[in-house]
């Protein structure tokens, strides 16, 4: 049993801030963890997702794809497929170029010289990885539609495939795509190579690192679904999807696929059964549930299969990486060179590109001073299936290969790692800090988080511990992460300087109701993460009324104006960010309606848990929800005040915020058997203010659990065929809740100064640290051995291959 097991479950140990206060300071809902509302109708299965919403007269849809990686279709035979009873129709991709629809699915990242070949939503040339959409079956229900797509018939010339990112551009293979002869759809670079040059020139030391991130496999609880349904008298389309960005899906459905009028097209995301990135992007599976409703005039309803979501949603990762740090003796860091084949897979998803280029690049700095970076990337088509944002896009890749640099900087430096990563670390005094990466960090205290996580395990004597087991033939391991992550991706003017085609914004309408209840319009949407109880306390404690008087809304493309979704850890940082702003526009409508009724000076009116009052006359007051009825009545406002208590707030940041924090996790490894044992892992991270600790120590926890299911069980791999060989939940292996320790969580926290309500965002953080955290663990245990550093995922035969010369 481990220390922490012998402690009992969980343990959550506080909080430490730099004013030496506590997030729940003033007793409100904001910093209060308070329970999920949303979560009764989820547990008791009440809850509506896509697959659940019926229409009279829907239809089901199955997709016939590729068996083959890499081939040139020569015919499609559909005649025995739409002879089987109940089947209603039967398309190819011909039949949609035919309809005269734009037939693309758009990348939303540009770089430059990006190649960019077309995506179409059925494949009628070649087919490019397996699983490639080739031929669509509506029938009245789904098993004849499953049965019929086993009989359409479809001719190919296999051709050769590649599934390395590194072959596809070095070997002479044929190119996935006709318009990228050497399969590289872009050579990005950052940082001054010159420089970057010069510092490794006058170090004194170089320790280098080649490592693999392989390719992982979201897993969603709820497999991706959509539910058509297109109303010709109206020309209208409603899509029910598994959506993160409904708002976006709207547009690029609108100005990619299929050409309608934004405005005629609905999108909503009811209950979504997590995403973890996968539900971003704009897929040809839900483009063509909508368009064979276009043709047919029924509800076309698709439920993707647990298999068809391995072969075909966006896999995340999937890096070969060179990495170097130059050193001085006395633990300096100079400089880090880094070169990255990224594998993008077979065609170019929605923010396939920026992922491995700007949120990679730019965080190799990590918490440290580093005066000279430079990093290249090329971007390589595979025939393989796409590679998109997996949660921690970018950072957590970026991350992982900094941390793995240090610790083998500080084993070339024979220097203890933590001491490495303290003499390097940004100050506090630094702050803004502008990193050699190009980002401008906004403000942390990097070594109050890494001392309070090592005074957690206590650290010194860990390591006399470990010395004594080690003269017992036992390998403990002590790993550690510092990170940070850029979250929230903006202002909107920078995003789109770096080749974003979408803003960085987010938008919400806040609403009074003339009983005084308040309604919250939000452009996000949630798959979990608990947006109606965040955003409700957010909006609570900005206008002084009970959480529980606060609705808040989300998905429907038609209710909630604008949005830019959830992704990149935003929703409570730019999503709450601009509730706060809304809801502070409400109050001062509220302010000014209640000195006219007071008669008294709008300077003179204060505002205290929900009462407006005369300063000095505390007896004169009115209740904000009181002020909302008056604002609906329009019978005695300030004059040309409109009625009504509304506001639309459009946020776009200045910045990016900047959570950070440190993970330690102790790992003892039996090198006979390879067996890896996490014995206690140990988290400390600062999101800026804390808006619900319960919800936040729950993102916490879930990002570990996929952060250390990254560094010891997942991975997708391909046969030599090309075939997805872990297509299955057998075959991939997700961590079972026996797998993994009890986690022991603290923060700090450093307010974002630029955020309106002091957040940072905290989604992807943990799965940001775990990583590197428990691969570090893992190498340093095996350090008697002279490994430095294992590939993930590391498995007990990785251990035992490595370990296994010194026997």
């Amino acid at each position: 049993m481990s220390d922490a097991d012998a402690d009992g479950p969980t343990e959550t140990v506080g909080e430490v801030r730099a004013d030496g206060g506590s997030s729940d300071d003033s007793g409100g809902a904001f910093g209060s963890a308070i329970e999920r509302g949303e979560d009764v109708p989820l547990l008791t299965g009440s809850g509506e997702y896509t697959d659940d919403i019926s229409l009279r007269g829907t239809t089901h849809l199955a997709i016939r794809r590729s068996e083959h990686a890499h081939a040139r279709i020569e015919g499609v035979d559909t005649s025995d497929a739409e002879a089987i009873d109940g089947v209603i129709a039967v398309f190819t991709g011909e039949d949609v170029v035919e309809s005269g629809v734009p037939n693309t699915i758009p990348t939303a990242w540009d770089l430059p010289g990006l190649v960019q070949p077309q995506y179409r939503m059925l494949a009628t040339d070649k087919v490019r990885h397996e699983g490639t959409a080739v031929a669509a079956v509506v029938a009245e229900t789904r098993h004849a539609a499953h049965d019929a797509i086993e009989h359409v018939s479809v001719e190919y010339e296999p051709l050769e495939h590649v599934t390395d990112p590194v072959e596809a551009v070095e070997r002479d293979v044929p190119p996935v795509h006709e318009e990228a002869e050497d399969n590289v759809a872009f050579d990005f670079e950052l940082g001054d190579a010159d420089a970057t040059d010069e510092a490794f020139a006058d170090a004194d030391r170089v320790a280098s690192v080649d490592l693999r991130q392989p390719r992982i496999i979201p897993n969603a609880m709820e497999p991706r679904a959509a539910l058509a349904d297109w109303e010709e008298a109206t020309g209208k389309l409603r899509l029910w999807m598994t959506s993160q960005n409904p708002h976006l899906h709207r547009m690029l459905l609108s100005a990619g696929t299929l050409g309608l009028p934004e405005n005629k097209i609905q999108v909503i995301a009811p209950e979504v059964g997590g995403g973890f990135g996968s539900k971003i992007y704009h897929y040809p599976d839900e483009a063509v549930t909508a368009w064979c409703s276009m043709q047919l005039g029924r509800p076309v309803k698709w439920q993707a299969t647990r298999s068809e979501s391995y072969l075909t949603d966006c896999h995340g990762r999937d890096h070969v990486t060179t990495g170097e740090i130059a050193l001085d003796d006395d633990g300096t860091i100079r400089g880090v060179r880094v070169e990255t084949h990224a594998g993008l897979g077979a065609q170019l998803s929605q923010f396939g590109t920026a992922t491995p280029s700007y949120l990679y690049a730019t965080v190799l700095s990590g918490q440290y001073t580093i005066p000279a970076i430079h990093c290249r990337v090329v971007g390589a088509f595979t025939n393989t299936t796409p590679v998109d944002a997996y949660r921690g896009a970018g950072r957590a890749e970026g991350i992982y290969v900094i941390e793995r640099l240090v610790d083998v900087g500080a084993r070339e430096l024979e220097m203890d790692p933590a001491e490495l990563r303290r003499r390097n670390l940004v100050q506090p005094d630094e702050f803004p800090y502008e990193s050699a990466a190009a980002l401008v960090y906004d403000s942390g205290e990097y070594e109050r988080a890494m001392d309070l996580a090592l005074e957690h395990v206590d650290y010194d004597a860990l390591r006399e511990r470990q010395r004594e087991l080690r003269d017992e033939g036992r390998y403990l391991g002590i790993g550690i992460g510092n990170f940070i992550e850029s979250a929230g991706l903006s202002p909107s003017g920078l995003a789109g300087d770096l080749g974003a085609q979408a803003g960085g914004w987010e938008s919400s309408i806040v609403r009074f109701d003339s009983t005084g209840s308040v309604t919250v319009l939000a452009g996000t949407a949630d798959q979990g993460q608990g947006h109606r109880t965040t955003y409700a306390q957010v909006a609570a404690e900005e206008l002084g009324v009970s959480v529980d008087d606060v609705t808040v809304v989300e998905g429907d493309t038609d209710r909630i104006p604008q949005g830019m979704g959830t992704y990149g850890s935003r929703s409570a940082s730019v999503g709450g960010g601009s509730i706060a702003r809304g809801a502070r526009e409400v109050r001062e409508k509220a302010r000014r309606i209640a000195a006219h009724q007071l008669e008294a000076s709008v300077d003179d009116i204060e505002f205290d848990e929900g009462e407006f009052h005369v300063a000095g006359a505390p007896d004169r007051s009115l209740h904000i929800q009181t002020i909302a009825h008056e604002a609906y009545l329009g019978h005695d406002l300030p004059e040309g005040m409109d009625p009504g208590l509304e506001e639309t707030n459009f946020y776009d940041p200045e910045n990016f915020t900047y959570p950070f924090g440190t993970h330690v996790a102790v790992v003892e490894v039996e090198p006979e058997t390879g067996e890896i044992e996490i014995e206690r892992y140990v988290a400390v991270d600062d999101c800026g203010e804390i808006i619900n600790p319960m919800i936040v120590e729950g993102q916490v926890h879930g990002g570990i659990a996929q952060g250390i299911g990254a560094a010891l069980y997942e991975g997708a791999a391909y046969d030599d065929e090309g075939h997805l060989r872990t297509r299955r939940m057998d075959e991939y292996a997700v961590p079972h809740a026996t797998q993994l320790p009890d986690f022991e969580t603290d923060n700090t926290v450093t307010p974002s100064p630029h955020n309106p309500i002091g957040v940072k965002g905290v989604g992807e953080s943990a799965t940001i640290a775990a990583t590197p955290t428990v691969v570090s663990a893992v190498a340093d245990a095996l350090e008697p051995f002279g490994v430095e550093h294992l590939d993930m995922p590391i498995t007990p035969e990785s251990v035992w291959r490595a370990t296994e010369g010194d026997r």
